[in-house]
């Protein structure tokens, strides 16, 4: 694996979305009325903004791992070929970003988190799943959420490979919350029995992040 040069300096961005974040959380409930795919507070856009971190990891596929492991009763370790030898989903979903922006009709290709789970088999004690990224990202969100029958480990994006930017190799895609919950460039996945926060969620983000109910912040 590689990055493009050094890690750039991440701290103006998050003070920057840190500060947003405050002005935003009164906003939250006072926005107008939805339609049947709109969230409250959302605009619909044909293009797919790209956000992250400023780190946007170049991932050779012949070095890719994704482990998955904690309250579960078998760990793994994938390769790609692991990854592409499962069972593949196609999936076509709406994105919505906690920034106020919707995409409709995204087709996505992958695995889905069921069948992963199938597999680790989580403890009855496991509530809870962390999302690593191997670009130093994590989130957090309830194992309910994340087992839900449209989400999914996606590695392909209308009929072709993930992008680079918006993820790629390998994204999750969650549609029922915001997409800050989808981490990209998945590369650890675990599951706990307490609830940790992720990066976003350890400076104001909501822990459970619904759009419908515009659970932006806490």
């Amino acid at each position: 694996m590689t990055r493009d040069g050094p890690d750039r300096p991440r701290e103006k961005l998050i003070a920057a979305k840190t500060a947003w974040a405050e002005e935003r959380r009164a906003i939250a409930g006072r926005s107008g009325p939805a339609d049947a795919r709109r969230p409250p507070g959302q605009d619909i856009v044909s293009d797919w903004p790209v956000l992250d971190l400023g780190v946007r990891p170049l991932i050779d596929l012949r070095d890719w791992r994704m482990t998955v492991a904690g309250a579960i009763e078998r760990p793994l370790t994938w390769r790609w070929a692991d990854l592409m030898a499962a069972p593949q989903v196609d999936s076509v979903s709406d994105i919505h970003c906690v920034t106020g922006w919707s995409r409709l009709d995204n087709s996505w290709q992958g695995v889905a988190t069921r069948h992963l789970a199938r597999l680790v088999r989580p403890r009855s004690t496991a509530k809870h799943v962390v999302l690593h990224g191997y670009d130093g990202y994590t989130t957090n969100m309830t194992v309910e959420d994340f087992l839900r029958p449209d989400a999914l480990l996606a590695h392909g994006w209308n009929g072709a490979p993930l992008p680079r930017d918006h993820g790629g190799p390998l994204r999750l895609v969650a549609p029922s919350r915001y997409f800050w919950k989808s981490a990209k460039w998945v590369r650890h996945v675990v599951f706990l029995e307490k609830d940790s926060p992720g990066f976003w969620e350890a400076r104001g983000y909501h822990p459970t992040g619904d759009p419908w109910r515009e659970q932006r912040y806490r």
